[in-house]
């Protein structure tokens, strides 16, 4: 089965076109060393209608946003635990995430109001 890295990040709207700058960078290093799958989804759908007896909560919600954000969610898709693994150990040692090069790239949102955890598929079709 498949494992996936899944990210719930709020970001302020105009930090956008810079986010999705760092995203594409992002895809192209994770998928030269071998992930398999990489998105990057922005919100246009937060407040979903459905049942009314059935109230889940809202990604704003989860992510707190205030009214000058909005939610991406991301997430990679790789072979295994053990080859995230190894594909995270990789993109770490390319010379496109050194320091030197990251420092001209600002950090479009705070660290602290993304989510992030390694997800072990247990349902392929």
């Amino acid at each position: 089965m498949k494992y996936v890295d899944g990210f719930v990040i709020a970001i302020p709207k105009k930090n956008l076109k810079t986010y999705k700058k760092m995203a594409e960078l992002g895809a192209k290093i994770w998928k030269k060393h071998g992930a398999l799958e990489y998105y990057e989804c922005i919100g246009d759908d937060l407040n979903p209608k459905g049942d009314p007896n059935m109230q889940p909560a809202k990604f704003t919600e989860l992510a707190k946003t205030k009214s000058n954000e909005t939610v991406i969610f991301s997430f990679i898709v790789y072979k295994s635990k053990t080859h995230r693994d190894k594909v995270n150990a990789a993109v770490m040692k390319d010379p496109a995430m050194s320091p030197e090069k990251m420092k001209d790239m600002p950090m479009p949102f705070k660290m602290n109001r993304m989510a992030y955890g390694g997800f072990s598929a247990f349902v392929e079709r």
